[in-house]
């Protein structure tokens, strides 16, 4: 979930998003390097968009804070919607991380996904602004396999686990790491849609507000 801001003069629009991490998992340095990992995704798509004749680029802004003290209650009685709140641990029940469905500001991310340019808490983030999995999920022949989607996609060779695995056995479908953010994907955003007030910010994605317990092994 993000605030997305007009800013005219710079010819920018910025999408703002703070995420918060709690958990035992969660720390000052990872949350700082999860954010990274979104804003350099999201950005290097280098984005733009047509918003009454005037075109922007569209750049992300994205903070991450490890809240130590977080409380169920801070996360219910938010409403600022720049804000984000995911629970990080080593275990997660069916061994994923998710977000709590499309347009959300909650979720819960296992440890071991983020890590190793995965791609995951991009692909999470844009669940949270508002774009769904594909529903074509055979892309061989069609190049780069955009942020969102999903592990088990077909793709071609070279964006496999293996690339000498056949389609769908083992080793044969997408490895998340070649995943890229392309144009399409801002374009899905469909930012030009949205209802700016007369300050020149809009609300993206939408508030889900969960707190998330551990799962126990």
């Amino acid at each position: 979930m993000g605030e997305a801001e007009l800013l005219p003069h710079k010819n920018q629009l910025v999408v703002h998003s703070v995420l918060f991490f709690y958990g035992d998992a969660a720390s000052d340095s990872l949350s700082a390097a999860i954010a990274n990992d979104i804003a350099t995704h999201w950005n290097e798509a280098s984005g733009t968009v047509r918003i009454k004749n005037n075109l922007y680029h569209v750049v992300f802004n994205i903070e991450g804070i490890w809240s130590k003290s977080l409380t169920p209650e801070m996360i219910f009685e938010n409403t600022n919607p720049r804000n984000n709140y995911f629970r990080v641990e080593e275990f997660a029940s069916g061994n994923i991380s998710f977000v709590d469905g499309i347009n959300s500001n909650t979720g819960y991310f296992k440890l071991d996904n983020l890590l190793n340019n995965s791609t995951t808490a991009a692909h999470e983030y844009g669940h949270t602004i508002g774009l769904d999995h594909p529903e074509n999920l055979d892309i061989r022949g069609m190049g780069t396999p955009g942020i969102m989607y999903p592990r088990g996609t077909i793709v071609d060779p070279e964006h496999q686990y293996d690339p000498n695995a056949a389609p769908q056995t083992y080793g044969g479908t997408l490895n998340p790491f070649y995943r890229k953010v392309l144009k399409e994907d801002i374009a899905l955003l469909r930012l030009s849609d949205l209802p700016f007030d007369d300050k020149g910010f809009a609300m993206l994605g939408g508030f889900s507000s969960v707190w998330h317990n551990r799962h126990m092994e």
